[in-house]
């Protein structure tokens, strides 16, 4: 290849994302518990609809999502006319950093934030900002300090990923209030419905005209291998979205299989439910085998060892068990491994491994 053809400044940069494993070698059924799957997969509902989806196969699909943005907009009492689509969540993190951030702009996070702000930060050319936690929690006033004429996407997950933690809608409010009146804040909303009765910022994003949520359909309800995510926000900000939106970014089978998803909302209860019970299972299992980790509020859990040496030793060893887990060194958290709350068996599985790691009988 020609020496003159040459990527745009600072792509080679970027650092490429690596997702959580999925197999072992010389393992046929090995337990994923690395990538923060529902353990359950989607709803009855939504497995009917896609398979009913084969009959459209060779239509194109809508460019507008109506029937998927008006379901989402019903069941989460919003504007359906504010809501837009992408291909998970990520799209949508890409279109506001495609279309509000560029060389000269910064990009804010949290230190142990989502590694997808970084990359789609540095893809258009802005300066990513890592701003620090506080004992691996949002911490609103060094956000706000890291703020400046600059800053342009301010980005926090809440619940956050890997950490599990969350800040209260107080704090969210002062962040948004706070910030320079050309930034906005994006809360991602990846692990909401894992929080019963939490709007994940709605009523923020109704009262101000600077704040975006990010959803996914990929947690709780079980399609991560469809891509569907969606966003809401200030019309303005959502039509500037919709502009650099591809047309057909979406397939008929993933509207119409999230269409049926989301309006099964018994179905999101239930998982709750069941998630809440075994994470806190999980989590005390651990903590009596001298594994700590902080309050949950996700599908997951952030046990924490002694160092880096044996965080390493310990997923070595589950993965002898047939267990994949997720090292986060890649989050500044090298000492951690981020385990998925997975079904009851599951998760007595991994805390017996831990156990027989640890020379516990």
């Amino acid at each position: 290849m020609s020496d003159a053809i040459r990527p745009q400044p600072g792509i080679l940069d970027i650092a490429l994302y690596q997702g959580g494993k999925s197999a072992i070698s010389g393992v046929a059924n090995a337990l994923k518990l690395s990538s923060n799957e529902n353990p359950f997969g989607p709803s009855d509902k939504a497995k009917e609809a896609f398979l009913r989806s084969v009959h459209q196969i060779h239509r194109y699909p809508s460019t507008d999502h109506l029937a998927l943005r008006t379901a989402i907009a019903e069941v989460h009492k919003l504007d359906a006319g504010r809501v837009i689509c992408g291909a998970g969540s990520d799209e949508i993190i890409t279109f506001l950093c495609q279309a509000y951030a560029g060389p000269g702009d910064e990009v804010l996070f949290t230190e142990h934030g989502f590694l997808m702000y970084r990359i789609s930060a540095m893809a258009v050319g802005a300066t990513p900002v890592e701003v620090p936690e506080r004992e691996r929690t949002t911490d609103v006033d060094a956000l706000l300090a890291a703020c400046n004429h600059r800053t342009r996407l301010v980005f926090i997950a809440n619940p956050n990923n890997p950490t599990g933690t969350m800040i209260s809608a107080a704090d969210v409010a002062r962040l948004a209030d706070g910030l320079p009146d050309q930034a906005i804040l994006v809360l991602d909303g990846a692990y909401a419905e894992y929080v019963e009765g939490y709007d994940a910022g709605l009523a923020l994003i109704e009262a101000r005209g600077n704040v975006v949520m990010t959803r996914t359909f990929s947690k709780i309800y079980g399609l991560g291998g469809l891509r569907i995510g969606w966003g809401y926000g200030p019309q303005p900000i959502i039509d500037v979205l919709n502009r650099i939106r591809g047309p057909f970014n979406l397939s008929n089978t993933a509207l119409e299989t999230a269409e049926a998803a989301v309006r099964d909302q018994d179905y999101v209860a239930k998982c709750r439910a069941d998630n809440a019970r075994q994470r806190v299972w999980l989590a005390e299992a651990l903590a009596e085998l001298g594994v700590p980790s902080d309050i949950s509020m996700a599908n997951f859990v952030l046990a924490r060892f002694a160092d880096q040496a044996e965080a390493q030793a310990c997923d070595d060893y589950l993965q002898t068990q047939g267990l994949l887990v997720r090292q986060v060194a890649g989050y500044k958290l090298p000492q951690c491994l981020r385990i998925t709350v997975g079904d009851a068996s599951g998760c007595r599985r991994v805390a017996h491994a831990v156990a027989q790691f640890k020379g516990v009988r």
